[in-house]
C-alpha cells in the first residue's frame, strides 16, 4: 500500500509549531504564561555551561524575551515542577510525577548496577546515614554530607560514596531536588517536596506507557516507535513499538512517509487528523538557540529536518574543531541558518561575539545581518551583560 507523503516543509513546520518556535516570542514568561509553555514543551533540559546563559534559560528565553530565571525558579518553589531524568537531568511539569514511579523503580536497578562499574565502592552503606541526615536537619547538598569521606582524584565524576548516595537516592525517587544554589542541587525526602495528589497518584505501568507515548506523539507530531521511547526515555523501544501495533490495529495511528532534507522518505507514526490542525506560519524573527534546546537534541532528527548537522565542538578534538569551542545555533523563520560563537563577559559587561558562520547558500545581506544582531543585543539581558563587543572578523 502506498502510504501519503507529507512534505519536508509540513513536517518541519509542524515540528517548530509543537516546539513553541513558530509564534513570536512576546508572552509575560513568568508565571501562568510560563507554567504553560512548560507544559507544553513538557520539560526542558538542564546543563552546567553557562557560556551566555544555562541551557534551561536559554530555551525558554528563545520562546520568551521577557523571560528571567528568577521565574521558573518560583514556578519550582510553588511546586508546579519537579527536577528529575528524561535523556538528561531535566525541569519537568509537575502533571507527570505519578507517571515516573514507574522510571524511579526502574532506575533502582539500571542505576545500582551502572554505579557498580562508574563509582567507588561503599555508597550503599550510606543510604541509611544520607536519609537520617535528611529527615534530622533537613534539605542538604552533596557537601553537606560525608565530610570524613576521602575525596576522590578522579575529577568531576569522582563521587565520595555520600554523593553517590544522595545521587542515587534521588534517581529511586527516595529523594527530591528541592532546590539550587547556582548549580548545586539540595536534596530533600520526596514526601516533603512534591504535593499529596501527586504522591498519592498510581498508574498502571500500561497506563504510563500510555502517556509517555502519547505526549511524545504530540509533542513530536511525527515519529517513528524509537523516537517515541527515546523522547521521555520512560519507556522502553519494546515497549513502544508494542504501543505503536496496538494504536496502528485500532486507527488510532496512521504510517505515513516523511520528505527528509536527505531526499530519503522516513517512514513515521502520527494521529489520523494531524494535518487538520490549523498551524500559525513561523515568524521571521532569528533566535539563538541553546544546543540542548527540545527542537534540536535528537541531532539525527535536526538533520533530517534542517539538513543541518551539529554537535557541540566542546566535544570535538582541537585537530579537528570547525568551529568555535561552543557554539549555538542560530534559527529564523524555519530555516537553521547558522552557527554562533559567542560568550558572556561578566568581568568586562559585555556580549563578546567571536564568530558567526553562515550555512551554505545563506546570505548575510544589511537586514539578515541587522536582524542577528537584534538578536544578540536580546541575549544581554538574560547573560547579565549591557555591552556588545564583536570581532574584527566576525561574519565568517
Amino acid at each position: 500500500m502506498t502510504l501519503p507523503l507529507i512534505s519536508l516543509a509540513t513536517v518541519r513546520h509542524h515540528h517548530l509549531a509543537r516546539h513553541r518556535l513558530c509564534e513570536a516570542p512576546t508572552g509575560a514568561g513568568k508565571g501562568q504564561d510560563l507554567h504553560q509553555m512548560l507544559q507544553d514543551l513538557t520539560f526542558v533540559q538542564l546543563d552546567s555551561i553557562n557560556t551566555v546563559s544555562r541551557a534551561h534559560h536559554m530555551i525558554l528565553h528563545a520562546r520568551r524575551t521577557n523571560y528571567r530565571p528568577k521565574a521558573l525558579d518560583k514556578l519550582l518553589a510553588d511546586r508546579l515542577a519537579f527536577e528529575h531524568w528524561t535523556h538528561d537531568a531535566s525541569i519537568i511539569d509537575m502533571e507527570n510525577f505519578g507517571h515516573w514511579k514507574l522510571k524511579f523503580a526502574r532506575d533502582a536497578v539500571i542505576v545500582k548496577a551502572r554505579y557498580k562499574n562508574w563509582r567507588r565502592d561503599g555508597y550503599e552503606e550510606k543510604f541509611n546515614t544520607v536519609l537520617k541526615h535528611i529527615s534530622d536537619h533537613g534539605p542538604c547538598c552533596s557537601s553537606d554530607v560525608g565530610k570524613d569521606e576521602k575525596k576522590g582524584s578522579g575529577g568531576w565524576w569522582d563521587w565520595h560514596p555520600s554523593k553517590t548516595a544522595l545521587e542515587y537516592l534521588w534517581r529511586a525517587g527516595k529523594l527530591s531536588v528541592t532546590h539550587r544554589q547556582g548549580f548545586r542541587k539540595f536534596y530533600d525526602l520526596t514526601e516533603r517536596v512534591i504535593p499529596q495528589q501527586h504522591l498519592d497518584a498510581q498508574f498502571a505501568v500500561e497506563e504510563t506507557i500510555n502517556h509517555a507515548c502519547t505526549t511524545a506523539l504530540d509533542n513530536l507530531g511525527f515519529a517513528t516507535s524509537g523516537e517515541l521511547a527515546a523522547f521521555w526515555d520512560l519507556v522502553t523501544p519494546a515497549e513502544a513499538k508494542q504501543w505503536c501495533a496496538a494504536e496502528l490495529s485500532v486507527g488510532r495511528l496512521i504510517e505515513v512517509e516523511l520528505e527528509t532534507a536527505q531526499g530519503k522518505p522516513r517512514r513515521s507514526f502520527a494521529r489520523p487528523n494531524v494535518l487538520d490542525v490549523p498551524l500559525m506560519e513561523p515568524t521571521k524573527r532569528i533566535r539563538i538557540l541553546s544546543p540542548f534546546d527540545p527542537a534540536l537534541r535528537d541531532r539525527k532528527r535536526t538533520e533530517r529536518l534542517f539538513g543541518f548537522h551539529y554537535r557541540i565542538e566542546v566535544f570535538v578534538p582541537e585537530a579537528k574543531r570547525q568551529y568555535g569551542y561552543y557554539v549555538f545555533p542560530v534559527l529564523e523563520g524555519d530555516r537553521l541558518i547558522g552557527r554562533i560563537d559567542m560568550k558572556a563577559d561578566r568581568a568586562r559587561d559585555k556580549m563578546a561575539v567571536r564568530a558567526f558562520w553562515p550555512e551554505v547558500g545563506v546570505r548575510m545581506g544589511s537586514g539578515r545581518t541587522k536582524a542577528l544582531t537584534s538578536a544578540i543585543a536580546r541575549s544581554t539581558a538574560l547573560a547579565s551583560v549591557t555591552n556588545l563587543e564583536f570581532a574584527p572578523d566576525w561574519l565568517r
